[in-house]
Order: structure tokens, then sequence, then C-alpha cells
């Protein structure tokens, strides 16, 4: 079984900037050799600045999850590589007020494909680089809970998440004689641009408890739904 303590390679899908950026350079700090994702653009990213500082520990992919070519594309450069630790990232969001009755289809397959379709479809694409003993994990989020589901607002996104960890436990089901562990993550609602300035958490107070967390999951087999904290989130 892996101690947290030890390091090894992980492959952050969305990586750029946020939570993802912020993760990347958490687990660089811990020793651990990083490859970061980020969309094809002309744009320097946070990550790039990481890269130039790291020594070669950091490196990047380009990586769009919406576009399945590109995922394929990222399978083969990949091959032969083995990663400790695969973690998805990348997700969206929408207008927080909008309700269902609201949504236009687009909008609601847009944020859909973002949020459960693309990372389901990266966690398979990619499955077989990580190591027997590693670790697939996936970012989610509280409001993914149905149970805790007690004031509604955000509908969509919370359908996405929802669908999300449903989808991922039909994944843990067909994969139970597995040894790797499973963790679906909620991060808390944190201060990014994708959750917005009125989040009751810092990067710095959400992100170094999650790769805590992620890094005491090691060697434990089967699918966890866990908040920053360590603490059960319910389904």
């Amino acid at each position: 079984m892996p101690s947290s303590s030890s390091t090894g390679t992980i492959l952050l899908v969305g990586a750029s900037r946020g939570l993802g950026h912020a993760m990347a350079e958490e687990f660089f700090k811990k020793g651990w050799s990083v490859i970061g994702t980020v969309r094809a653009s002309a744009s320097r990213t946070k990550l790039h600045d990481l890269v130039d500082s790291s020594g070669g520990r950091v490196t990047i992919e380009m990586l769009d999850i919406n576009e399945p070519e590109q995922l394929a594309s990222l399978r083969r450069r990949l091959n032969g590589r083995v990663l400790d630790i695969l973690f998805v990232n990348a997700g969206t969001t929408n207008v927080p007020t909008e309700t269902i009755g609201e949504v236009t289809t687009e909008e609601f397959v847009r944020v859909m494909v973002t949020n459960a379709l693309s990372p389901m479809r990266t966690v398979e694409g990619l499955q077989d680089l990580v190591s027997p003993a590693g670790l697939i994990g996936v970012m989610s989020s509280g409001q993914g809970s149905v149970s805790n589901n007690t004031t509604g607002m955000r509908e969509v996104y919370r359908g996405s998440k929802a669908a999300l960890n449903t989808l991922m436990r039909s994944y843990a089901a067909r994969h139970a004689s597995d040894a790797r562990a499973l963790v679906l993550m909620a991060p808390g609602w944190v201060r990014t641009d994708m959750g917005g300035p009125d989040g009751r958490l810092t990067i710095e107070e959400s992100v170094p408890n999650l790769v805590n967390v992620l890094l005491g999951q090691r060697g434990k087999p089967g699918l966890e739904y866990l908040d920053y904290l360590g603490r059960t989130v319910p389904w």
C-alpha cells in the first residue's frame, strides 16, 4: 500500500487555473511529477509559469475533454507512462438562478456534457495508464448530493454533478474487483473564477486539505464521495 508521503506521477486534467492549478502546485510542492492539461490557447496560463520553475517535474499536455479525438490523441502520447493518480478537474457552470424550466436545451447539453459525460469519458479513456494500486479521482461538488439538496438553486449545475456521481458509481460497480481507489471530491465553495466571489473558502483553505485527503485514500480500493476535509458526503 502506498503511503500518503510517497511520491509519484499525477495527471491533472484541467489544470490551467483555479483549483486545478492550485492542485498542480500543491502536488509539485510535495515532490510529485505533474502532467497538467490545458485547452489549446494562445495565452499563457498559471500552469505555464509553474512549468518554467519546476525543473522538468511539471509538463503540459493539450486537451479539451469535450473533443473525443483530443482525448484519443493524449492517450497515444502518454502510451507507456504509468500514472499513480489520474484526477479529472475540468468542468463548467451556468447562470445559478436559471431553473430547469428556463434553461435552453443547448445550455443544458453543454453543462451536462462538460460536467458528466466528458469527465467519465476521460476516466474510461485513460484508466489503463493508472497503476493497479493507483487512484482515479474526479472533481464533483457538494451540490451533487441529492440528500443535501434542501435549498434548490443552481439546478442545472446540481443535476450535472449528481449525474457525474451516478456515472462514477456505475463505473465503480463495473470495477468492483479492482485494487484502485476511486474518489469523487467535493472541494467546498471556493472563491475562484468559476466559484465566484461569494465562495466561503479561499483556495488556500481548500486545496492543501483536498490534496491530503486524496493522498490518504491511496491504497483503499472502492469509491468514496468525500469533501476537502475528508468527510463523507451523503449521496
